[in-house]
């Protein structure tokens, strides 16, 4: 088969029928702005249950993540451990840079 031929048999996301709206209640929700980007944090609840959604907008753009409330443990775990190691590790990047001579341990 020739490649050409193959992305003939790939269905394209525009060739897909819409999906149908969902209807979702709002039960909290918190903003965040961290240097330029702004974060909204929405605890929701739909037919299939609860969710979180985080949305970055950046610039005029918005990404979106959602975490089924079965995994929140797992996510809040996980992000404690990413804190824990952003606190213990030392950054090569945000330190001002060593002068040539100077001995930074003075």
């Amino acid at each position: 088969m020739i490649s050409n031929e193959r992305s003939s048999l790939l269905r394209r996301w525009s060739d897909l029928p819409p999906k149908p709206h969902v209807v979702e209640d709002t039960l909290k929700s918190s903003q965040l702005q961290v240097e330029r980007k702004f974060f909204v944090f929405s605890l929701k609840e739909n037919s299939r249950g609860r969710l979180l959604r985080i949305t970055e907008e950046l610039g005029g753009r918005r990404n979106s993540i959602i975490v089924p409330s079965t995994g929140l443990a797992d996510f809040k775990k996980i992000l404690e451990e990413m804190i824990s190691a952003s606190e213990k590790l030392p950054s090569t990047f945000n330190e001002p840079p060593v002068e040539p001579g100077h001995n930074s341990a003075l």
